[in-house]
């Protein structure tokens, strides 16, 4: 079993940074995969970014390439994703999610583990 928890969210003015940290705890092998998910009010959920525990393979929602970072921290086992030049429309609850295996990370579907989330409000 994989518990994720979440936090770092807040309120920021827009152009400013927010990072995000998922705490893991549980098993991570095999192509063990963490991603970041947001969902604003009455919009579906997005993928944000994911990353591969074994080798740090990234992966990026074209709107956030470049402003976000998603990174690991194998011996604290938490996932972080940096937020820079934050904007409005990143205004959102944003939740880390698992899976064991993975051939897609932007499919939100498949994965196994969510945390609870953490909210991002971002004004102009």
């Amino acid at each position: 079993q994989v518990q994720l928890l979440e936090s770092g969210g807040g309120s920021v003015q827009a152009g400013n940074s927010l990072r995000l940290s998922c705490a893991v705890s549980g098993r991570t092998y095999g192509s063990f995969t963490v991603g970041w998910f947001r969902q604003a009010p009455g919009k579906e959920r997005d993928f944000v970014a994911a990353i591969r525990w074994s080798g740090g393979d990234t992966y990026y929602a074209p709107s956030v390439k470049g402003r976000f970072t998603i990174s690991r921290d194998s011996a604290q086992k938490t996932v972080y994703l940096q937020m820079n030049s934050l904007r409005p429309e990143d205004t959102a609850t944003y939740s880390c999610a698992a899976v064991q295996e993975i051939a897609r990370p932007q499919l939100h579907y498949a994965y196994d583990y969510w945390g609870r989330g953490t909210r991002v409000t971002v004004s102009s």
